[in-house]
């Protein structure tokens, strides 16, 4: 089976004024957020990636463009709309101190598979298109690379937690639970049988055992001895 990375763009100017960007246009990195970027590119060099798909908007192609910048032969890099932004409707653009007020918010915070945004999307739509994305992807890089493909998809936190809350088995209902930062790294493996969610919201840790530890097909019982097992030289 492929590893799929998944990457939360930098923070943005949006992110460190509070207000809820959505897919506005020109909305980009500030200087904290190209700083994370660059370090998930570093981060990210020791595993030569199959490929590096990206949601249009600006922010998740200049964090994109950071992980390619340490990578030997600049994989491809399609735009993929169905990872981008959610569709927040009437919210975008508005404070989230402000939008806290909304009886909407209490129905995002506690039952989110019932949340529509006015003008907009549903979460339940959200999370149907994002997880067919990444699906479709995995399986195109598989077909073309083998099971031992690692790839990353650059998206939004939303987008993030509802594709790790599919791959763990939860109600979306329950996806605010999980915590997806800027620029953290999430990985995940579609076995045949389940999903493997290999690691949730990192942002630091060497990755290198990802291009040498190939993943196993089944679960292990008793948890196993780890990646370090599969790579620690014999004496």
């Amino acid at each position: 089976m492929a590893t799929v990375i998944l990457v939360r763009h930098g923070r943005t100017t949006a992110n460190a004024s509070g207000v809820l960007a959505g897919r506005t246009a020109g909305v980009k990195l500030d200087s904290v957020g190209r700083d994370q970027a660059r370090r998930v590119g570093e981060r990210l060099a020791a595993v030569p990636l199959a490929g590096v798909v990206s949601s249009p908007l600006e922010r998740c192609r200049q964090t994109a463009r950071a992980i390619l910048d340490h990578q030997p032969g600049s994989p491809a890099t399609p735009v993929e709309k169905g990872i981008t932004e959610c569709d927040y409707g009437d919210w975008q653009g508005r404070a989230l101190a402000e939008l806290a007020q909304e009886d909407l918010w209490s129905v995002v915070q506690r039952q989110p598979s019932a949340a529509a945004f006015p003008g907009g999307e549903s979460l339940a739509a959200m999370q149907a298109r994002a997880v067919a994305a990444i699906r479709r992807h995995d399986s195109a890089l598989e077909a073309e690379h083998g099971s031992g493909a690692v790839w990353a998809a650059v998206s939004h936190g939303d987008i993030i937690k509802s594709i790790l809350a599919d791959a763990l088995g939860m109600h979306l209902d329950l996806f605010q639970r999980l915590n997806v930062s800027p620029a953290s790294i999430s990985i995940v493996r579609y076995a045949p049988g389940r999903p493997d969610v290999v690691a949730v919201n990192t942002d630091a840790g060497d990755l290198s055992w990802l291009a040498a530890h190939p993943p196993a097909a089944e679960g292990t019982v008793g948890g196993g001895a780890g990646p370090e097992a599969a790579v620690r030289p014999r004496s």
